[in-house]
């Protein structure tokens, strides 16, 4: 069975919707600026890339709102995009539809919100919607409950690589006939004093105070990722399904690959050997062996741009053009393949190449064309999406043109 994408939301550091976030990448603007969410006077790292003018009440009914983390606010904005993109409102058959939605922290603004409550008030004032609003599934639930679906409905965790398993486990669901349509991507809203403090010391996230130099994948300069948050959120669905309703076709997965490094909790495998096998059984199920441009994981730390070029190298012998969309919308953690999916089919689809920007110091170690600084026009048939995640997970997804 033959899945397709038929409906994008995105909500990103860069624009809201899925026009207005293509449009800033193509363009190459920047995303990353001074942290707005909490005082950061106390902090090294002062550069995230926030969502803004997101407003949760022009997509989630007030209520919602209320009781629920803003990673599910997100994920419900994206989700609602998504249908309204692909004609739905509802499914045929609720027990064929699936909701495969994860996050890598889920509700930690929550977490830390009710911890302050409880240490300052007392238990009796900690919320009863506390446990709902944190766990990392419930953005799969609640647009479960959204849009009626009653087929699988779950959270993969899998840190970095969460939006490529979800979207990833979701292609499979329909490629071999449980399901007709599954909504699937991941959220993150982890731009909190706790985890911005917890990644900065342990000396993942850039302290460097120029927002143009700070998320630099590939770059010589580069020193650690900038923080983001938002959703990607996509509609797959059968291809039967898509030609019976006359559906708008974004393009077609054709591959999936996972695979774990066994390594280090959070380092990836110098020699990039799960990377590799994991893009490698991506292209074997699709009876590939070259693709046209690679969307890097390319966080902008300096041993995992190095374990990602060499990883490619092992799989490529002429490696294809990549770059590394994380140079304007920073790390989305969870979310980050579900935006950086979408981002690849528009590639094909529009036929360009987005750019690295802030690229300025070339790294032999990442002697690629990651296409630097300036979008590019490219015919382009195929593409893989790569994400890796904390704990050594690896995650490959192989698109290829509509049609």
């Amino acid at each position: 069975m033959r899945v397709f994408v038929t409906g994008i939301g995105l909500i990103t550091p860069v624009g809201i919707g899925t026009e207005n976030a293509w449009k800033a990448i193509v363009a190459g603007s920047l995303g990353v600026a001074p942290i707005t969410h909490f005082d950061t006077s106390d902090f090294k790292v002062k550069l995230a890339a926030e969502v803004k003018d997101f407003d949760p009440n022009e997509f989630v009914d007030k209520k919602l709102t209320r009781r629920n983390d803003r990673y599910c606010h997100f994920a419900l904005a994206a989700a609602h995009m998504a249908m309204r993109d692909a004609g739905l409102t509802a499914f045929p058959d609720p027990y064929r539809a699936g909701s495969i939605v994860g996050s890598g922290i889920g509700g930690i603004g929550t977490h830390e919100d009710q911890h302050t409550v409880l240490i300052e008030k007392g238990a009796g004032r900690v919320s009863p919607f506390y446990v709902p609003m944190m766990i990392p599934n419930m953005a799969a639930g609640l647009i479960s409950i959204q849009y009626g679906v009653k087929g699988v409905s779950y959270a993969p965790v899998s840190a970095c690589a969460t939006s490529i398993h979800a979207i990833g486990d979701a292609f499979r669901n329909i490629k071999h006939g449980a399901l007709d349509f599954c909504i699937a991507g991941g959220a993150e809203a982890a731009i909190t004093p706790m985890a911005v403090a917890g990644f900065s010391n342990m000396t993942a996230l850039s302290e460097t105070k120029e927002a143009e130099n700070a998320s630099i994948p590939f770059d010589k300069r580069r020193n650690g990722f900038v923080i983001g948050e938002g959703a990607g959120i996509l509609l797959l669905e059968s291809e039967e399904s898509a030609v019976r309703r006359g559906a708008k076709v974004y393009g077609e997965v054709l591959g999936y690959g996972a695979t774990s490094d066994a390594f280090h909790i959070t380092g990836p495998d110098p020699e990039g050997n799960g990377a590799a096998a994991a893009m490698k059984m991506a292209l074997g199920e699709a009876g590939l062996h070259s693709v046209d441009y690679i969307n890097t994981h390319g966080t902008s730390t300096p041993p995992g741009d190095k374990a990602e070029i060499l990883a490619i190298k092992k799989v490529f012998a002429a490696p294809p053009p990549v770059s590394s969309t994380k140079s304007m919308t920073g790390h989305l953690l969870g979310a980050a393949g579900g935006i950086e999916t979408a981002f690849s089919l528009l590639a094909i689809k529009d036929g360009i190449l987005p750019p690295t920007i802030g690229y300025r110091e070339p790294d032999p170690e990442c002697d690629v064309d990651v296409v630097p600084n300036t979008a590019r026009p490219a015919k382009l048939r195929t593409a893989l999406s790569n994400s890796f995640g904390f704990g050594g997970h690896n995650a490959s997804i192989l698109l290829g043109k509509a049609g």
